[in-house]
């Protein structure tokens, strides 16, 4: 091989390096902050304080695939607070969960009977179907806000019937946009799951929400299921990751599909050094984000907006056309103000960092496309459609 010269090599090198901050203004992560405080799209657009980063710092540098001090001792931690043996550290909520119910699934044909509306059916990209060769069975609650015992019965498969793929998972989502399911419904389903051999998934990506509202401990909460996969970017705020807890054995089985799924991660102790900082100091900000969304649907109801589903935690639902306008309207005219405010849709969600001062202003923003439309000649109507959500009509000058 012929040898290759310093001023060859340092060609090489110069076309590789990169300066990331390059023409990034200094005061570029303060605008994200303000940005964040902000906005209503999700909880997931929290961003790491200061403080977590420098705290995250001190934690260990080992491999994940080998051996991560820090990362391990996370797993430990959220076993030992949801009363499960062991815990596996996740890079996404997704992956946690699909990794959740292939570890469960050995061999079809099977089916995973879920909410409707639950993230592993309409947000994880059929996942399921892809990674599992799972059925859905995709159930609407006859209350309209979380599966009973009556509706799971009334879709389960068991037996020998061999039309039919059985039931072998049933995955409950707590919180379920927002809403909380009572904790004895969650222990009748199981209870009867359990006793015809059909294994309980809980996606607990804000599981923190329901013990920070009910004041039940985590392992009250999740001891009715088999396996669990909790959140740490949503509603904690850390940066990234979730972990999967349940049995060891499981949890062993667990790792080598993560491995296969290409999950198998390096220096996470970073991960989970932010974290563990989160839920030692974020965790206790939560009743104060229930309280901050409460106040919010409060001030929108004496508007004379319609909630569709009301601020159980941090999330709300509401009915633009209640007062004449169009989402889309609302989010350019939040857009449009001297301190922008970024919305998405009939969704609120409140997090760790919206501040009052943002609640305020979007109630004002509301309050006054009411008041535009009223003087419009917009009148809701007290007129209900079989039984249903009102229907709302612009009238003419």
């Amino acid at each position: 091989m012929a040898q290759v010269s310093e001023a060859t090599r340092a060609k090489v090198a110069d076309e590789i390096k990169f300066d990331i901050l390059e023409g990034v203004p200094e005061d570029e992560n303060d605008l994200k902050r303000s940005q964040i405080a902000r906005t209503f799209i999700s909880d997931t657009v929290t961003i790491p304080t200061k403080e977590m980063y420098s705290y995250a710092l001190q934690a260990s540098l080992g491999d994940d695939v080998y051996h991560e001090p820090s990362t391990f001792a996370l797993e430990a931690h959220i076993a030992k607070i949801t009363g499960k043996e062991a815990g596996l550290f996740m890079p996404s909520g997704t992956m946690s969960n699909q990794i959740g119910l292939r570890t469960h699934l050995m061999q079809p044909p099977y089916t995973i009977m879920c909410d409707h509306r639950a993230h592993i059916y309409k947000y994880e990209v059929g996942g399921a179907g892809f990674h599992s060769g799972a059925a859905v069975t995709p159930v609407i609650p006859s209350n309209d806000h979380h599966l009973t015992l009556d509706d799971v019965k009334a879709n389960v498969v068991y037996g020998p019937d061999v039309h039919f793929a059985p039931t072998e998972v049933i995955a409950l989502e707590n919180t379920l946009n927002g809403t909380i399911i009572p904790q004895d419904e969650v222990i009748a389903i199981s209870e009867f799951a359990h006793s015809k051999g059909i294994k309980m998934h809980l996606d607990g990506a804000r599981i923190w929400h329901v013990a920070a509202e009910t004041g039940k401990s985590l392992k009250e909460l999740v001891e009715p299921f088999d396996t669990v996969s909790l959140c740490f970017s949503k509603g904690l705020g850390a940066p990234i990751g979730s972990c999967l807890v349940g049995t060891k054995e499981y949890i062993t089985r667990a790792r080598r599909i993560r491995k296969l799924f290409g999950g198998g991660m390096r220096q996470t102790g970073l991960l989970s050094g932010s974290v563990a900082y989160a839920l030692t100091h974020h965790f206790p900000l939560l009743p104060r984000v229930h309280a901050l969304a409460r106040k919010l649907e409060k001030s929108l109801e004496d508007i004379g907006v319609t909630i569709l589903s009301p601020a159980e935690t941090c999330m709300i639902f509401y009915d633009a056309g209640s007062i004449g306008v169009t989402y889309d309207e609302i989010a350019e005219r939040g857009l449009a103000l001297p301190e922008p405010l970024f919305l998405g849709g009939s969704r609120l969600v409140l997090h760790i960092q919206t501040t009052e001062a943002a609640v305020d202003d979007f109630t004002k923003l509301i309050a006054t496309l009411a008041e535009e439309k009223r003087k419009a000649g917009f009148v809701k109507p007290e007129v209900k459609v079989n039984g249903h959500q009102d229907v709302y009509v612009r009238r003419a000058h």
